[in-house]
């Protein structure tokens, strides 16, 4: 069923031309996954193993051949591409609106886009849900319930789930800081941080730099980190003790931040429910 060379595509593009190019022979059940993985790109990258054999019509075992029919050790490895795929593919906000205004809009307005958005929402709480290791979640809340101050870093579209955090925590009587000053002295706020603290950092393709040091430096002095991002890939996972993968689906590159916000809160209550006990 593989081609000669049997090493796997290295990207979506590489794999959408060796399937379309025919360069696998796939029996009747495996073409019938490849069809839907082609038409179905983002599904794949947000969906659980079981949830997308269901969608497909198929076996799991079948999504299994169909990454190993591609060179891949199974399907997870094959996903991966698919996720690479779905961060990667940002367009900027005038080619969002122009598609937005030539389809959705153009037809039934408002509603469509709200159709759209709340679908891309459901899909990734859905998807944080059945993929989260709960162990690796637990652990996280209880490095953060130790600690004396908690630091958030985020920028760009991550800020608005930092301060929330910040707000949340604030409210349950937890101490924490806020990093992201307009008066640019996020380097000396860090800079207070110690081996008693904790801190959360959060950051999404593209990477924010600052986000990226200021973890490392908070890593670099001791500080336990936790980390929000969307790959094992991300630079952020090198300097976290702990990280946490969220993939967010988005309607016309309008990406959703609703799994990110669960994720956010459970550790929120979580954490704080460790400290009150």
């Amino acid at each position: 069923m593989v081609e000669d060379d049997a090493s796997p595509p290295r990207n979506f593009a590489e794999l959408k031309e060796r399937l379309s190019g025919g360069q696998v022979r796939l029996p009747k059940r495996l073409r019938q996954v490849a069809g839907f993985v082609m038409a179905r790109p983002d599904d794949v990258a947000l969906g659980t193993t079981a949830r997308i054999a269901e969608e497909a019509g198929v076996q799991p075992s079948a999504l299994v051949r169909f990454g190993q029919a591609l060179g891949f050790a199974g399907f997870t490895d094959m996903q991966a591409l698919f996720r690479e795929r779905l961060r990667n593919h940002v367009s900027n906000y005038d080619e969002r609106m122009l598609a937005l205004r030539t389809g959705e809009l153009a037809k039934s307005g408002a509603g469509s886009v709200l159709d759209g958005l709340c679908t891309a929402a459901g899909k990734s709480v859905s998807g944080l849900h059945e993929r989260t290791d709960l162990d690796l979640l637990d652990k996280a809340a209880n490095l953060l319930a130790k600690a004396q101050t908690i630091y958030l870093i985020g920028q760009r579209r991550s800020f608005p789930v930092t301060s929330y955090m910040s707000y949340a925590l604030g409210n349950l009587g937890v101490r924490n800081t806020l990093v992201g000053s307009a008066m640019g002295t996020d380097p000396e706020t860090i800079s207070f941080a110690g081996p008693g603290d904790a801190a959360i950092a959060v950051s999404f393709t593209p990477y924010a730099p600052a986000t990226v040091e200021w973890g490392r430096n908070l890593a670099k002095a001791g500080v336990p980190l936790v980390a929000i991002t969307d790959s094992p890939f991300s630079p952020l996972c090198a300097d976290a003790d702990i990280w946490l993968e969220v993939v967010e689906g988005d309607f016309r590159g309008f990406r959703s931040l609703a799994a990110t916000m669960t994720l956010a809160l459970t550790l929120v209550v979580t954490l704080a429910d460790r400290r009150g006990g």
